[in-house]
């Protein structure tokens, strides 16, 4: 049932299982303190929220992002990134889109991604990520949020035991570049262990904080044991009770707590423009559950 708040701000959930949408505010505009606690109440309440019917530029993306926490920026040098110097450092584009050179403008321009949390290979993973659709394919792109609460409910209690206190090596992109010795020399490549059962900072609720994506293994534990363990964790985030499946309107931005979702996109036609545009909100060291 949807809810109305003070502002008449309307949060209606879109699933059983994460997220909401949010109508009844316009946020290429300033906001009021009362309406952004009452957001920020949504978010941790939903984890997903989504804001249907915007008109953002660039800089108005990232003033929104700004009511909830200081923005993460881009390491590379403007004439390094694909974006460009028209583009702030805070934001990324997620396109296929290509230049009249035939260089992509942005970044993971095709196919599908596994489920990730964004930045969870990097000392202090980013908190929040912020994307807003701009140009969609008929068909596809959709993004599938996964509750990591409830992901860690449904684990059997002797694996939790097991792995509890326990780390797991995050290395970037993992899955997608067999190549990487996980055993060897990462110098050079983003890792970083992090715990698999998390505190969220605000809402001190536990969260399972591993991902088919990043998550390259479980440390201190043989690889076939870790493998296996893995293998079990990524079938229950990767239910489809475990996750809402949202399908975009060009117009539409979504938050989301990467502390507790992870999230993976499907498939689409790769000769049809797709564009969306990302900006993150910075976060502190993952807490371990206690």
């Amino acid at each position: 049932m949807a809810s109305v708040l003070k502002s008449q701000i309307m949060v209606t959930p879109l699933s059983e299982v994460i997220g909401a949408k949010v109508s009844g505010v316009d946020i290429s505009k300033p906001l009021d303190k009362e309406t952004v606690k009452q957001i920020t109440r949504a978010w941790l309440d939903y984890i997903v929220l989504v804001f249907p019917n915007q008109d953002l530029t660039q800089d108005q993306q990232l003033s929104f992002a700004k009511h909830f926490g200081n923005t993460g920026t881009r390491s590379r040098r403007p004439e390094q990134r694909p974006e460009g110097a028209n583009y702030d450092a805070g934001i990324m584009l997620i396109t296929n889109v290509k230049d009249d050179k035939g260089r992509y403008v942005g970044s993971l321009p095709d196919g599908e991604m596994y489920f990730h949390h964004d930045m969870c290979y990097m000392p202090k993973p980013h908190k929040g990520t912020m994307l807003y659709a701009i140009d969609l394919p008929s068909t596809g792109g959709h993004t599938r949020f996964s509750n990591m609460y409830r992901a860690y409910q449904k684990i059997p209690g002797s694996l939790k035991k097991q792995l509890a206190g326990r780390t797991a090596l995050q290395v970037y992109d993992f899955h997608m570049t067999e190549t990487v010795d996980i055993d060897g020399n990462l110098d050079g490549i983003h890792n970083k262990s992090q715990p698999i059962f998390v505190r969220h900072p605000e809402t001190s609720r536990t969260a399972l904080y591993v991902n088919r994506l990043m998550t390259a293994k479980i440390d201190g534990i043989p690889r076939d044991e870790s493998d296996a363990i893995l293998e079990e964790l990524f079938s229950i985030i990767e239910t489809t009770e475990n996750y809402y499946e949202h399908v975009w309107t060009e117009g539409e931005l979504a938050m989301w707590d990467n502390y507790c979702s992870c999230h993976a996109r499907t498939d689409f036609p790769a000769e049809e423009r797709r564009l969306l545009r990302r900006c993150t909100l910075l976060g502190e060291e993952m807490i371990p559950a206690s």
